[in-house]
């Protein structure tokens, strides 16, 4: 009974910033913590950027500087600032949560991910 919605995607030229956004509904008692994902055409899914509720974030070097992870608790939402936007950036963007769903504990979750194309 959760899920995540992400959106934001899009073309973009280098150089330009996107925004991405996950939205998590359903029914559940809290998120742990929520985190993207990316996987380049014919490249595995790897982590770019994680928060958690007590808003500590990591990410990816390749993303340091450029890319910022930001949460709302109010709206269990979070964001992906991408700035400096470069070709190597493209990659389906999975938006991923560590949920706690019942008393006893909980589980993973993924969205169906959206696109990010950095072109000319």
């Amino acid at each position: 009974q959760v899920q995540l919605v992400e959106s934001g995607g899009g073309l973009v030229q280098p150089g330009r910033s996107l925004r991405l956004s996950c939205a998590a509904s359903g029914i559940f008692f809290a998120i742990n913590s929520m985190g993207w994902y990316r996987q380049p055409p014919g490249k595995q899914r790897d982590l770019v950027a994680v928060i958690n509720s007590a808003g500590n974030t990591n990410y990816v070097d390749s993303v340091k500087g450029r890319f910022t992870i930001t949460g709302d608790n109010a709206k269990n939402t979070v964001y992906l600032q991408m700035n400096s936007l470069r070709p190597e950036d493209t990659a389906v963007y999975y938006c991923n949560a560590d949920i706690r769903t019942t008393y006893y504990g909980g589980g993973d979750y993924w969205g169906k991910g959206t696109l990010v194309t950095v072109s000319s």
